[in-house]
């Protein structure tokens, strides 16, 4: 699934941007509620740590969840984006609303609440599952529930464009929009190309306030080494 994910970020990007899907060393296979998303959020700060040491430009957080976002935009001196963010404010350019058409249902509740933290609340008709697990998705029956869900989402919602709930339905855009008859947006690619306008705008992160880099503070037990003071290397 990391390389489907890379492939839909390379097939957007211009020509000498170099693309890297990173699956994080530590966390659960999949992201399914808030427990898994709680602990994801490590191993993703991890992988963040890691490309600002190697001078990473930027980095999409290619989760429909956007998991640690704002602690990842602490660490990072560019651009982070997460693709529910870039995929709302995309569709919200399409028409006068969109549907949401993600994995399970039990997601629905965190999905309502990043429209409503993005502004989306307006363009958000509704969120949708095809109850079919993250892990499941690569099942070639899979795509034929998916666009089921997104027609019934447009007769449902009476919506204009269909956001794509998650990073696994990221090669599926032009089939659905061949099969659904509106637009369908995926998080990977619109998060992608956004992440690619700011830094060829020169645009980084304010890094004031709230978004400044961590205060130094010492961490314990399994996070000793999320340390931001000299306590990890023993002082």
């Amino acid at each position: 699934m990391t390389a489907l994910i890379e492939e839909a970020a390379r097939a957007v990007v211009a020509p000498g941007t170099v693309v890297e899907g990173i699956t994080a060393t530590m966390g659960p296979a999949s992201i399914e509620s808030h427990y898994d998303e709680a602990l994801s959020v490590p191993g993703i700060l991890t992988e963040i740590a890691r490309g600002e040491a190697e001078g990473v430009d930027g980095y999409v957080l290619a989760c429909f969840g956007d998991p640690g976002l704002d602690a990842a935009r602490e660490l990072a001196r560019g651009p982070v984006l997460g693709i529910a963010e870039a995929a709302m404010h995309y569709a919200s350019h399409l028409g006068r609303g969109f549907s949401v058409v993600t994995t399970l249902e039990r997601t629905a509740g965190r999905a309502f609440d990043l429209a409503e933290r993005y502004g989306m609340q307006r363009f958000c008709l509704g969120i949708h599952g095809c109850e079919i697990p993250v892990l499941e998705l690569e099942d070639p029956k899979a795509r034929g529930v998916i666009a089921d869900a997104c027609r019934a989402a447009v007769l449902a919602d009476d919506s204009d464009a269909i956001v794509l709930g998650c990073a696994g339905m990221a090669d599926l855009c032009r089939y659905l929009t061949d099969e659904v008859g509106v637009p369908v947006v995926d998080g990977v690619a619109a998060a992608t190309l956004g992440v690619q306008s700011l830094v060829t705008m020169g645009l980084r992160k304010s890094g004031r306030g709230e978004f400044a880099a961590p205060l130094p503070k010492r961490y314990t037990g399994l996070l000793t080494e999320f340390s931001t003071d000299d306590s990890r290397d023993g002082a």
